[in-house]
């Protein structure tokens, strides 16, 4: 069989910090009431005329660099996001060029804060069926151009970032290798109205703000992320002991709390970088797992869980042996 295997991480976060303090100086909120109901203490914002290619560049040259590789070693390019440089071409096109890769393809996937799980599952089914032997998957998202900024409902919530991972199609026998195990996919448009952004090339001409339902979306993020989850863990037959890391969507510290509660995973094997990352959509999670990968918290060996919901609604999981 052909597994997919991770053999590089990379990432990247904008130099500006914007604390709770300081936005609490423009929207009317407080630090301790932001803390408390999301676990987000700051955020990461784009420099004015840095675009989400330049944070995808540098989150891959990152992985490509922990990998061992150079751009002409990559097949293929798959960029998460939601917030794109121009309508088009694919974002993912741009990080091509900017990386000197000359063949190949390059193409970007929207499923919003699902969208690297999604993103992942697309480039492992390449793999898989011997079409690619490398891709490099990227999570990057400048989410702070589609704020609205008077807001606190929603401003609070959202940073900007990138991570970056390489996949490499390795061939074996032995069902203890390392690899994506399995990767499981749903969507449900009846959701629409619950998280979505008001404006778009074909409705409005604009680019609109994010607008979301919050109680609403927390709701059906814990239900059916855990769903998800322990459809993962059926189809390889382990329970959520076998789990070694859970490496959620960083979307709110209850989510993710509630979500592995709902599982019975403990809190010391969930990796967190929402307090000093903010939710960065389809980045969070590539860059918790860079994190994961540049502590040495996550070993060779280890069972990873990945899960996921956006806009859409989208959701998703992803499990494999690190």
């Amino acid at each position: 069989m052909r597994r997919s295997r991770i053999i590089g991480c990379g990432s990247y976060l904008p130099e500006r910090v914007l604390t709770n303090t300081e936005l609490a100086t423009s929207v009317d909120t407080s630090d301790e009431w932001i803390k408390e109901r999301t676990g987000i203490e700051s955020r990461r914002i784009a420099a004015d005329g840095e675009m989400t290619s330049d944070l995808a560049l540098k989150a891959a040259q990152g992985a490509l660099t922990d990998a061992g590789l150079d751009a002409q070693s990559i097949d293929m390019i798959i960029l998460a996001t939601s917030t794109p440089d121009e309508t088009f071409p694919a974002t993912a096109t741009v990080v091509q060029s900017r990386l000197g890769m000359t063949g190949g393809m390059a193409f970007d996937i929207q499923a919003v804060c699902s969208g690297f799980v999604y993103a992942m599952s697309v480039a492992d089914n390449f793999i898989k069926a011997g079409q690619v032997k490398t891709a490099l998957v990227i999570g990057a998202e400048t989410f702070s151009r589609i704020l609205d900024w008077t807001d606190r409902s929603t401003c609070i919530l959202f940073g900007d970032g990138a991570g970056a991972v390489v996949l490499s199609g390795e061939d074996t026998e032995d069902e203890n290798s390392p690899g994506i195990l399995s990767c499981h996919l749903h969507s449900d448009g009846q959701y629409h109205d619950l998280l979505y952004v008001d404006g778009g090339v074909s409705s409005t001409g604009s680019i609109g703000y994010l607008k979301m339902s919050g109680r609403d979306v927390f709701k059906h993020a814990v239900e059916k992320m855990a769903a998800a989850m322990r459809e993962a863990l059926d189809a390889q037959g382990m329970s959520a002991k076998d789990v070694d890391w859970f490496v959620p969507h960083q979307a709110n510290r209850r989510i993710i709390n509630s979500t592995a509660r709902k599982l019975g995973i403990s809190s010391e094997n969930v990796i967190i970088t929402i307090d000093r990352h903010a939710n960065t959509s389809a980045a969070s999670i590539p860059l918790a797992l860079a994190e994961g990968r540049a502590d040495q918290r996550i070993k060779g060996g280890d069972i990873v869980l990945l899960e996921a919901l956006g806009g859409g609604f989208t959701w998703g999981s992803c499990i494999l042996r690190w």
